[in-house]
């Protein structure tokens, strides 16, 4: 085979350079997602079982995607006036009204449960 023949079936060596780099680009934003994600659930997993008193002062959902993807989040005040935000099941978003007072069940992140106080 030519030199000739070969450069018609094979791309110019230029070309390489941005298909090197995008995929380089590609494989660190996978990397540096997977191990933000196995990092979070190592620090939750670590963190103690929490349970506070806590008012629910907000309710917000994202929706997000063409099949319209919702997570929801529910922020807590505890009586010193701290809030967190923490994400919930769809479910749990559901029973949880703002005003809601009661105890909060959290571990690190993640949203254990929450019961509700009897009103008065």
């Amino acid at each position: 085979m030519t030199p000739y023949e070969r450069s018609l079936h094979s791309p110019p060596i230029w070309w390489l350079i941005p298909a090197i780099l995008i995929g380089a680009v590609v494989v660190f934003v996978f990397g540096k997602v997977i191990y933000s994600i196995v990092t979070t659930n190592a620090r939750n997993r670590q963190a103690p079982f929490l349970q506070r008193d806590a008012m629910v002062v907000s309710r917000r959902q994202r929706v997000w995607g063409d099949n319209a993807s919702t997570t929801y989040f529910v922020t807590f005040e505890f009586p010193d006036g701290v809030r967190e935000e923490l994400m919930v099941s769809g479910e749990e978003y559901g029973l949880l009204a703002e005003g809601d007072t009661g105890v909060l069940h959290s571990q690190g992140t993640w949203f254990k449960g929450f019961q509700r106080a009897p009103r008065s």
